[in-house]
């Protein structure tokens, strides 16, 4: 069973028809024990850093998501989920992430040309830097993925498994061990964003 985190910030409903639809067993929880009890584990995000991190240490959930992780259970986070994911963010000051995977959130403007719009919106095609990583079994180089983004992961350069080019080359996947992160949106990705969740559901512990 996937289970899907509700804590008051993601695109959650969207996220388990996705599921639904690749014949996956997906539930949105809040609950702290049946985080435990799921084979695998979704962080969703949408909106600010500062007010998501805090929504999840006020819930609990982050030091549930810590251990689980810590434990080997897979983990995947989506959009701003994959930001949570790192040491820590600089969107609008400095803020604390969970330190699952090494590197920081800093802002798209820094590296993409002045006349490219903000936030980053639209698809854009993935290249693989390491097309061997688990949730990459069925994606092939260049396939079109969504992204919604005014911020990217940085510093993380032995964590990323797929960049994509806005101007500049900006990390588009990572991971570490178990955890794993998609800067772009699986679930509003269409057949290729069905099949990085396909494989997903297959990784192992």
């Amino acid at each position: 069973m996937i289970a899907i985190l509700d804590y008051g910030v993601g695109n959650l409903f969207s996220l388990k028809s996705s599921f639904a639809v690749i014949g996956a067993d997906a539930i949105v929880t809040g609950e702290a024990d049946v985080l435990r009890a799921a084979d695998k584990i979704i962080l969703p995000g949408v909106g600010a850093f500062e007010d998501a991190a805090k929504k999840l240490k006020k819930s609990g959930l982050d030091q549930v998501l810590i251990a689980e992780a810590g434990k080997g259970k897979p983990l995947l986070g989506i959009c701003l989920g994959m930001q949570l994911l790192f040491e820590r963010s600089y969107e609008y000051g400095e803020h604390e992430g969970l330190g699952l995977i090494p590197g920081v959130i800093r802002p798209i403007a820094d590296v993409i040309p002045k006349d490219y719009k903000i936030p980053h919106i639209g698809w854009n095609a993935l290249q693989l830097a390491r097309p061997e990583a688990p949730i990459f079994k069925y994606t092939k180089e260049g396939d079109y993925v969504y992204f919604v983004h005014s911020y990217y992961a940085a510093d993380c350069d032995a964590s990323v498994i797929a960049k994509t080019e806005y101007g500049a080359p900006l990390t588009a996947a990572a991971a570490c061990g178990n955890v794993y992160g998609c800067q772009f949106h699986p679930e509003k990705s269409g057949g290729a964003g069905l099949n990085i969740l396909r494989a997903f559901c297959e990784t192992e512990a």
